[in-house]
């Protein structure tokens, strides 16, 4: 039987209204709890840390409270050389449960071995979690989780601004990290943030403003399908930028010519890059003005790598959007759409016409699985209660994007640091952070190429959450542990160029 040490830093409460009724905030608390995993053959012995911290403004008030999940490895006595990895979801507004029991954690969901959900819901054990060479924190930024505002008493509500924006969401975040490190003692301990989709813009300021702000170096960067950080992509190098894509999601549906789809994907996929970049970019910049010998060449070659029509592609002038071939990709086959996060997914739409999907195939299948399980892990095996509803998805709009120069602030911090190493990682099947969108921020990340050997990418066949294809998350849990172990500087090497 597991033995459960409940530790009660300070439990205060305040109030949410919500349906004419009073919901109790935890604002301060923490519950721990003992558990053992088997990872890569070796039993690991670890607690489990669940709570609420608070995050304070400027005139030291309690604006905001912001559930967490802390898992560390028993029996480590000297931290120094122990990682400690921060983990952020997206959204804005996503929750950090999907990288929490489907990737890193020590607990992932029961789903098939190709993401898809079964019954009963439920957990077990991760034998691939990066546990047993990091500690790792997962974060739920204000409203998402059990996050929430902390409203002052009376009628006036907290100006949502301080929350809610790229840059205020980085800064608040910033000094509530600092103060988990400081609550837990690992100042000394090497370590890394990882984000997955909006979470990589959010990592990406956090590296300059940890490190300019709060004075804390981090060893490594790991962007998840990443956003575009910030990163200028508009007209003809975003469309360009589409069809290794497409190609990608038409080869696993088998809607390529024969003489492509016989050929591995990753055999196929730098041809087409190649392509995108030599042939149909510099095309696309002409616009209106491309002879019609020369358009008719581009829209038979995108047809050939698309697995749509040459007609399709010529009546969108060439820039056939992501929505229109999700619907259209398989229209004439099975009458299927296909998912936007994961075009592995199949959807089931009223009518077969139209110019895009009734809904998001891949994510109303997720949600079958991760909403039960987050629920019933966190309270009855991390002993965690409380009557709030656990957002998934919270109230954080309208979101501030402007000011948005977060690749930058990561190119900065990289220069700055040079034990700072970045890793990205995306599915192929990826329709809205798609994975050559990543490589082509990886390229522009730093113009200089004076650091692009400090920057990896790594492909997986799966789509955003390409940890949920279980041979993925274990190639994908070994990449993150080759990448920590790999930056971890040795003993008495200094920081410098």
């Amino acid at each position: 039987m597991r033995k459960f040490a409940f530790l009660l830093v300070l439990f205060c409460f305040v109030s949410l209204t919500s349906e004419a009724q009073k919901i109790p905030i935890p604002v301060d608390t923490t519950v721990t709890t003992s558990h053992t995993v088997n990872i890569n053959g070796k039993r690991i012995n670890y607690t489990a840390t669940t709570g609420m911290q608070p995050v304070w403004n400027e005139d030291r008030e309690t604006v905001a409270s912001l559930f967490y999940t802390y898992y560390k490895r028993s029996g480590i006595k000297d931290t120094r050389n122990r990682p400690l990895v921060i983990s952020f979801n997206g959204g804005p507004g996503s929750a950090s449960v999907w990288m929490h029991i489907a990737y890193t954690g020590p607990r992932i969901l029961e789903i098939d071995d190709e993401g898809f959900p079964v019954q009963p819901y439920g957990i077990k054990e991760n034998p691939h979690s990066i546990l047993d060479v990091a500690d790792i924190v997962y974060v739920n930024p204000v409203n998402t989780g059990y996050s929430r505002i902390i409203e002052p008493e009376g009628d006036k509500k907290r100006d949502r601004k301080e929350f809610f924006g790229v840059n205020a969401d980085v800064s608040y975040l910033a000094k509530w990290i600092n103060t988990f490190v400081t609550r837990n003692d690992r100042w000394l301990s090497p370590k890394y943030l990882i984000g997955e989709s909006y979470g990589t813009t959010r990592v990406s300021g956090l590296a300059l403003e940890l490190q300019n702000r709060q004075w804390m170096y981090l060893n490594g960067v790991i962007l998840v399908s990443p956003t575009e950080i910030g990163i200028d992509r508009e007209g003809p190098v975003e469309v360009a930028n589409r069809l290794p894509y497409f190609t990608a999601a038409a080869w696993y549906h088998k809607a390529l010519p024969e003489e492509l789809q016989n050929k591995d994907l990753e055999e196929l996929l730098p041809e087409v890059e190649e392509y995108a970049i030599n042939e149909l970019l510099p095309a696309l910049a002409k616009g209106g003005f491309l002879p019609e010998e020369k358009r008719q060449e581009i829209a038979s070659e995108m047809a050939r790598y698309s697995g749509l029509s040459e007609k399709t592609i010529l009546q969108n002038n060439l820039e056939v959007p992501y929505r229109y071939f999700w619907k259209d990709l398989l229209r004439d086959k099975s009458g299927n759409t296909i998912g936007r996060l994961d075009s592995r997914y199949l959807g089931l739409d009223r009518k077969e016409s139209g110019d895009s999907p009734d809904y998001n195939s891949e994510l109303t299948s997720w949600l079958h699985s991760f909403t039960p399980a987050i629920n019933y892990y966190l309270q009855n095996d991390l002993k965690f209660e409380t009557d709030l509803t656990y957002f998934m998805f919270g109230p954080v709009h309208p979101w501030d994007r402007s000011g948005n120069k977060t690749g930058e602030n990561l190119r900065q911090a990289m220069a700055q640091n040079p034990n700072l190493d970045v890793l990205i990682q995306s599915g192929y099947f990826d329709g809205a952070t798609t994975y050559f969108d990543a490589k082509y921020t990886m390229w522009q990340l730093d113009p200089s190429g004076k650091m692009k050997d400090r920057l990896n990418f790594k492909g997986y066949r799966s789509g955003h959450m390409m940890y949920l294809r279980n041979e993925d998350l274990r190639k994908a849990n070994d990449d993150l542990r080759e990448f920590i172990q790999r930056t971890l500087p040795k003993a008495g090497e200094p920081a410098m160029y």
